[in-house]
């Protein structure tokens, strides 16, 4: 089943990617770019240069999975960080809040516990 969880791990790669790209060449930006395995199971997330298209690539069981949307109208607003990083791990909540478009920059997040894994 394709499914995606708040239980994964996500990894916004911080460079626009060329949407062209698919499983093969993704998954080298995730060893080469994102210094991560593509096979992990974690969740990256690729956003491309005018920021109305995003693809994420994630292992599950016998092979990687590609999700793709292109909005029709509006862009992604992607979470500010440092410029030097190539990689922004991002939660669930906040990958959802991308792709809903809801702007993160003034968003507080309340504590909530958390058991230790």
């Amino acid at each position: 089943m394709f499914s995606l969880a708040s239980t994964f791990e996500y990894y916004l790669y911080n460079q626009t990617t060329d949407m062209r790209k698919s499983f093969d060449s993704l998954s080298g930006i995730v060893r080469s770019g994102m210094n991560r395995n593509p096979v992990s199971g974690e969740v990256f997330v690729f956003i491309n240069r005018t920021r109305n298209r995003i693809k994420l690539l994630r292992w599950e069981s016998g092979g990687l999975i590609l999700f793709y949307k292109r909005l029709e109208k509006g862009t992604f607003t992607i979470p500010q960080s440092s410029k030097n990083t190539t990689t922004i791990s991002i939660t669930w909540t906040q990958l959802m809040m991308i792709i809903a478009g809801i702007e993160q920059k003034n968003i507080i997040q309340k504590k909530r516990f958390l058991p230790k894994a």
